[in-house]
Parts: C-alpha cells; sequence; structure tokens
C-alpha cells in the first residue's frame, strides 16, 4: 500500500514524501479500514519532529483519524461488515491506504455527512468530550471560555459546547476570523488582535471551564478568568510548555487546573470513549447542532503542504487528505 514517509534525518515538512510499505496485519479484534481520508493533527507535526514519538506497539506511520470502508473484519463481535462506511481514532498509522483499527474504535459515518467530513470529526470529538464534559464537568448553563477557535479543537469545543447548552465566551484573532466564530454559534467572541482578554472575560462574568490548547503566557491569564471553583482544562501548548502562576489565585477561587492527552489513553478507555461519543455527539452531528468544518483538503501526495498549513495557523477547521 501507499503511506506517507519521513525521509531519514528529516522533520521539516518537505521531508514527507509517498512510499510503499506492507499493509498492516489485522489482529483479533481489529477491522482493516481502507482509506479514503485522513486527518491531519498538530500531533502529527510533533511527532514529524522528533517530539511525540508514537506509543509502544503502534505504527510509526503518523496519523491519529480516518474514513473510508471496512475492507477486513477480523471480530466475533459482529459489529461491523465489510462494506460499512466508517470513521475512526487511531493510535497511528491513518496517513496510509489501509489502517487496522480496533473495532470497539470506529464510528459510522454520520447520516449526511462525506467521508472527508466524518474524517475530521474523530480525534476533535473524543478530545473535546472527554476534557470539556468529563474533565471540565460542564453542566448546562455554565460559561465555556475557549482559546485558538480557529482550530479544529477550538471549533469543536464552540458547538459542542452550545450543544449541550453552556454559553461560550471564544478568543481568536482577527476580525474575519471572530465572524466566522460568530457563525459556529460563539456567544461572544474576542479579537485578541486588539485586546487582552482577561478584562473582557471578567466583565462577561468569568467562566466556569477553560478548554486552552495555548498554554504557556495563557495560563495565569485564564486563572484570573474563572468563576469560583471553574476548571480549566490544558489539551494544547501552543504558546509554549512552560508557565509561571500565582498558586493563592487558583487557591482563591478553588480553581481547578488540570489537562488529558488522546494518544497514550489504552484501548480500553479509547473504546469508552467512543462509545460516550456515539450516544452523546453524534446525534447532534445528526441533528446539524454540531457540523464538520472543512478548512482544506489536499492530495495525500501533498501532505507536506498540508501540514505547513496547519502549522501556519491560516487555518479555519479541519485539514484532511484524500487518497
Amino acid at each position: 500500500m501507499k503511506a506517507i514517509l519521513i525521509r531519514d534525518g528529516g522533520h521539516s515538512a518537505e521531508d514527507l514524501y509517498v512510499g510503499d510499505v506492507s499493509r498492516p496485519e489485522v489482529g483479533r479484534g481489529h477491522v482493516l479500514i481502507r482509506v479514503s481520508h485522513s486527518g491531519v493533527n498538530r500531533p502529527d507535526i510533533l511527532q514529524r519532529q522528533g517530539s511525540y514519538p508514537p506509543p509502544p506497539g503502534a505504527s510509526p506511520i503518523m496519523g491519529l483519524e480516518v474514513a473510508g470502508t471496512v475492507e477486513t473484519v477480523n471480530s466475533d463481535e459482529n459489529l461491523w461488515t465489510v462494506g460499512d462506511r466508517v470513521c475512526s481514532l487511531v493510535n497511528g498509522g491513518g496517513y496510509a491506504e489501509y489502517v487496522s483499527v480496533d473495532a470497539r474504535h470506529l464510528l459510522p459515518v454520520p447520516r449526511g455527512l462525506s467521508e472527508a467530513e466524518a474524517a475530521g470529526l474523530p480525534e476533535v470529538c473524543l478530545t473535546v468530550y472527554a476534557n470539556l464534559m468529563e474533565h471540565g464537568a460542564l453542566q448546562a448553563g455554565e460559561t465555556v471560555l475557549v482559546h485558538g477557535t480557529n482550530s479544529g479543537i477550538g471549533s469543536m469545543t464552540v458547538m459542542m459546547a452550545k450543544g449541550f447548552g453552556a454559553n461560550v465566551i471564544a478568543t481568536v484573532r482577527g476580525a474575519e476570523r471572530a465572524a466566522w466564530v460568530k457563525g459556529l454559534g460563539a456567544d461572544h467572541v474576542i479579537d485578541t488582535r486588539n485586546t487582552d482578554f482577561v478584562t473582557p472575560v471578567k466583565d462577561l462574568g468569568g467562566a466556569d471551564v477553560v478548554l486552552d490548547i495555548m498554554g504557556g503566557d495563557y495560563t495565569p491569564k485564564n486563572i484570573l478568568c474563572l468563576k469560583h471553583r471553574g476548571r480549566i482544562v490544558q489539551v494544547g501548548m501552543i504558546r509554549g510548555n512552560k508557565t509561571e502562576i500565582e498558586l493563592p489565585r487558583l487557591m482563591q477561587k478553588q480553581g481547578i487546573l488540570t489537562g488529558s492527552m488522546l494518544r497514550p489513553r489504552s484501548a480500553d478507555e479509547k473504546a469508552r470513549l467512543s462509545a460516550a461519543v456515539a450516544e452523546r455527539v453524534w446525534p447532534l452531528i445528526e441533528a446539524g447542532a454540531i457540523r464538520p468544518v472543512l478548512a482544506r483538503v489536499f492530495d495525500a501526495a501533498d501532505a507536506g503542504a498540508a501540514q505547513a498549513y496547519l502549522d501556519s495557523g491560516q487555518h479555519t477547521g479541519k485539514v484532511v487528505l484524500r487518497w
């Protein structure tokens, strides 16, 4: 099969190329997906750069989410049959024509969606659901502050929070993006090119939950934005993996600062999350309350350009590869 590989010693986007590799073996309890589209995510860039290695036993090929059709089934559970249109979180190997996936991690392509749209759903849906609804313990009527809402994670957070009955304060850079995020359903949008977000958020009453992909200097500001017993959930570090905070401010608010990664979780945990997303999030997608937002679809041969585009921050929504 064809797959996106990295030239030896190369860590730039230009070092990606299409090469020939063996198809993956389909272990017990797994299915083989013939991939039509692969989602492109920031962890893929980190893996290419050598700072986010795949977990033990995972494919060394990049790619954390795919959409396509079931090619082979090696499971007695009869959950899926050959020809089913599916999308799935994968532990690696998504940048390829075929990938072997734990059958419990598969999700049906939502009704009315293309496979290109579906390929951009698993990673963001599982990440946002786990961190917003579980770690963040979001309740209807609460207020969510989300940063970087032009990203796949950010835009999904806006829509999922609204879908579950929350108020949303979103930050983004630029008037055009601000209008785009407002169109996703955000109640308030702050253009951080024109103003710091702390005062506007406090004027709006503060946030019960902050979902943050930024890190760095945003972390102490997030603490200032918290309501009493508010929760900050860290899911990214675009602005740096180190920060300095004043602990008394967090303690005075009885705040919680937590975070998580999706890829290192066990297969059982990912199966549980997939089932929860199928039950609670998929109906919102099929009802139109949450919609996939594609920034661009690149041919697989242009994977380097796709990663460079994502890394530039120019995108609004998800970036996807087409096989």
